[in-house]
């Protein structure tokens, strides 16, 4: 491609994240300044925002040694300097693509969604493994496939497909390893037993994948990746039907109250199952964001009883941590809280990208901005088709916005209106950037957009919706840049 047209912006990305992932960043920034040479000299134009991005993730990295430093001002550093994941070329990588439901009962359907998310949380344990996050292998439901294009889109060198058949207390899983390149199975199996051993067949099906890829998976990751979410079936049953709901919208009320409402049966009937907290917190976080909060004292206390209920009983759960952490940090304003709950989740799952994106967001607002386009990039690498990429864009955009980028701060806010147009946090990161950009029309049409789905906003009351900033000056610049977008008082 760039031999026909030197000035292809996507070739030259393709080629810096080849270079990247392989651990040649020297070839990678050689490749950016290429780009940019060639873009002076034939357009006499500079890169686009998300290349130079790129491109200063890598130098951030450089100039680090790929360490990562704490966050300034006293603030505790976590216990282990966490890198991005980076997919080497000698790293095995999978996808977990979604199960048939072979079931009689079509309503069965989540129940074949969740088995396949507790697999990939499973297989995410071993830490010499890659893999793609459910949200973006999920994107192939329901799609006739080929699995070597599967391969080349999600850039993995296996993949797993199965299917899930449940009569009554009788369950049968099914699954079959595949090499992309070759399209050849490398494993197959099925596993009998009742619904009283689901988790049993989950782990059964988990470790026989990586033990048909490498035979040199250490015990102690074998035994994390066992270990259960909860022991009532019932409660289980309730969570995979509250993180159905919850998946299919951002900017759903109804939705998010029936999420939140599944995730508390899923409570009432195991009071120690740790990520049904985090989620329940989560409605409560989805709610403040979108000014939906009608009793907001006694919700923002209820959010953040959930949160820490969530880490205390999950400190082993990453995405009880991740999540739980989140809700401490935006609901309660206990970001170092959030920051030490979220790290800790990454130590324990660095393959989760949920995780990742949440890392961005908080250390955008503690003013760490690179390392906050960093991780968001760690998310968008490990779930490239994530349904939920949107979140991820708008922490980009936010963490520019910190920086003082306002352009990148808006391309990347309205990259991620282009999938959510409504999504309120990147309406208003879009609509601060505008205006401090000095482009007020720009800046007061997406303000328009934003008081028709949240009229009740004011500058009187932003603080109900503002992140938790560190730095006063971002803080200060966030607000004065709604109020120049016109925001009314």
């Amino acid at each position: 491609m760039l031999a026909s047209d030197p000035t292809a912006e996507a070739a030259h990305r393709a080629l810096i994240r080849i270079h990247a992932h392989r651990g040649h960043e020297n070839a990678a920034l050689r490749q950016f300044e290429l780009c940019r040479t060639a873009l002076k000299k034939q357009l006499d134009a500079e890169p686009e925002a998300q290349t130079s991005s790129l491109a200063a993730s890598l130098q951030s990295r450089e100039r680090t040694g790929h360490q990562r430093p704490g966050p300034s001002s006293g603030i505790a550093a976590p216990a282990q300097v966490l890198a991005v994941p980076t997919r080497h070329e000698d790293q095995p990588s999978i996808a977990v693509l979604p199960f048939q439901n072979l079931s009689d009962d079509i309503e069965q359907e989540y129940f074949a969604d969740g088995m396949v998310e507790d697999i990939v949380t499973a297989l995410a344990h071993f830490r010499h493994l890659f893999v793609v996050a459910r949200n973006s292998s999920f994107t192939y439901k329901g799609r006739s496939i080929d699995i070597k294009q599967v391969g080349r889109e999600l850039g993995v060198r296996y993949v797993v497909e199965g299917s899930v058949r449940r009569a009554g207390d009788r369950l049968r899983i099914a699954g079959q390893l595949i090499d992309t390149s070759t399209g050849a199975y490398l494993w197959a199996d099925r596993f009998d037993g009742t619904l009283a051993k689901v988790f049993d067949l989950q782990d059964q099906v988990a470790s026989s994948i990586v033990g048909a890829i490498t035979p040199k998976v250490e015990e102690a990751e074998i035994e994390r990746a066992k270990r259960k979410p909860t022991e009532s079936l019932d409660a289980y049953d309730y969570y995979l039907r509250g993180l159905a709901v919850f998946d299919r919208t951002v900017n759903d009320q109804a939705a998010i109250d029936e999420a939140l409402r599944l995730f508390m049966a899923a409570i009432a009937r195991d009071p120690e199952f740790a990520a049904a907290y985090a989620r329940a917190a989560r409605c409560y976080a989805t709610r403040k964001s979108n000014g939906w909060m009608v009793d907001r004292a006694g919700e923002v206390a209820e959010a953040v009883r959930l949160a820490r209920r969530a880490v205390e009983l999950g400190r082993d759960d990453a995405i009880a941590l991740s999540h739980g952490g989140y809700v401490l940090g935006y609901v309660g304003g206990e970001l170092k809280n959030s920051a030490v709950c979220i790290d800790r989740a990454l130590v324990l799952n660095p393959n989760l990208a949920a995780a990742w994106g949440l890392s961005s967001w908080v250390r955008a607002c503690f003013g760490e901005p690179d390392r906050a386009v960093e991780h968001a990039a760690g998310a968008m690498r490990l779930s490239p088709l994530d349904p939920r990429l949107f979140a991820w864009q708008f922490c980009t955009g936010l963490a520019h916005f910190c920086a003082g980028r306002y352009d990148d701060a808006v391309e990347w806010a309205e990259s991620s209106l282009r999938s959510q147009p409504n999504y309120a946090s990147a309406m208003r990161v879009a609509a601060a950037g505008h205006a401090l950009a000095g482009r007020l029309l720009e800046a007061q049409q997406i303000m328009a957009r934003l008081c028709a789905f949240d009229p009740l906003l004011r500058l009187s009351n932003l603080a109900e919706v503002l992140p938790p900033f560190y730095r006063p000056d971002d803080r200060s610049r966030y607000i004065e840049g709604l109020r120049k977008a016109g925001l009314p008082d």
